[in-house]
């Protein structure tokens, strides 16, 4: 019986590792994530105000600054 509660405690030893890894691994994308949300969060509010899609809104600056460059 002492043998199989040695091998419960590894067992939770070993999932406490892996979330203790997760965190710290989840801890240096932060900051990551937030960029991506706020970056995700201005595409949707100029969405909102000019009533495209934000693909069409790129597509038209695009387009405009091509055909300043042109002579």
């Amino acid at each position: 019986m002492g043998h199989d509660k040695h091998e419960m405690v590894k067992n939770i030893a070993d999932v406490a590792s892996v979330v203790a890894t997760i965190g710290a691994f989840l801890e240096m994308f932060t900051p990551l994530f937030g960029l991506i949300g706020a970056t995700w969060t201005v595409m949707r509010i100029a969405e909102m105000v000019t009533g495209k899609p934000f693909h069409e809104l790129i597509k038209r600056k695009r387009s405009e600054q091509s055909e300043q460059e042109k002579p």
